[in-house]
């Protein structure tokens, strides 16, 4: 029992470790006149928006920019993985 309570400590601190190491990292992308930044943790940081842009416009471009941030985000946080040794014992 107690071994399964440390194993637990082990991999909860390795995963606040791991989101410690993204937070620090920034994707940012653009897309037809929205630029959109999210940190390693997938949270979105900041969304800047040309105000010539119609509604429909707005919102694809964001649609877009949110996309491409995940698909660039998860890059990031494998390499991390990766570089930290894996997710050990899971």
């Amino acid at each position: 029992m107690f071994s399964k309570l440390k194993h637990f400590k082990e991999l909860r601190d390795q995963a606040k470790n791991i989101r410690q190491v993204l937070g620090k990292e920034s994707v940012k992308t653009e897309n037809k006149g929205v630029t959109l930044t999210m940190d390693g943790n997938m949270e979105v940081s900041e969304v800047v928006i040309d105000p010539k842009l119609n509604p429909e416009q707005i919102a694809q471009a964001v649609k877009n920019c949110v996309n491409e941030a995940i698909k660039k985000t998860q890059r990031i946080m494998a390499e991390k993985i990766q570089s930290l040794g894996g997710l050990k014992n899971l």
